[in-house]
């Protein structure tokens, strides 16, 4: 029997944050051991037990969470995580990722990690196209991070746009692939 491969997946706040939850399904059934990391203001959107159902492990919501010894809980995650998948991703979180800010868990988790990192954002329209959105995004290319989406479609803030997260079964396909290269 293999041991099952280590997925991070960061839910940062957006009303896209319930989708996380049928990520999260589909990704433990798939066999992946699933540690989800969600920002304080993704806890407004869905509620950690929800995550921690699914997954059947810990949720981690802020960066003083300590579950299982001295070692910091963030950095263990970050040193184990074999794909840091963050979903759905924020203009905030996404910005901070770019510059190197890392004042929660999940962005601690990103600066520490050596694991790929996968983001599937979601966000309004006007703020996916924002130049300052935009140079953010081309950064994280440079450095070898992943994007997948955002979708065109009705947005949850009533505009038709680019800004809605990737659908989850293409998200967790885009993970195994990315897993299955390493």
């Amino acid at each position: 029997m293999t041991t099952p491969k280590i997925i991070v997946l960061g839910v940062s706040g957006s009303i896209a944050a319930y989708k996380a939850a049928d990520l999260t399904s589909r990704l433990a059934k798939r066999g992946y051991d699933v540690h989800v990391v969600m920002t304080p203001s993704a806890t407004e959107f869905v509620a950690p037990l929800t995550f921690k159902t699914l997954s059947r492990n810990p949720v981690t919501t802020s960066i003083f969470d300590e579950k299982n010894s001295w070692h910091p809980g963030h950095i263990d995650l970050a040193d184990r995580a074999q794909l840091l998948l963050i979903a759905p991703a924020t203009a905030n979180v996404v910005a901070k990722l770019a510059n190197g800010i890392a004042d929660d868990a999940l962005t601690s988790i990103a600066l520490a990690t050596l694991a790929p990192i996968l983001i599937a954002p979601a966000m309004n329209g006007k703020m996916w196209q924002h130049a300052a959105t935009q140079e953010n995004v081309a950064r994280l290319r440079a450095r070898g991070v992943e994007f997948i989406g955002p979708e065109e479609g009705l947005l949850a803030c009533g505009y038709e746009g680019l800004g809605r997260l990737w659908n989850s079964e293409d998200i967790a396909a885009r993970a195994e692939k990315i897993l299955e290269s390493r």
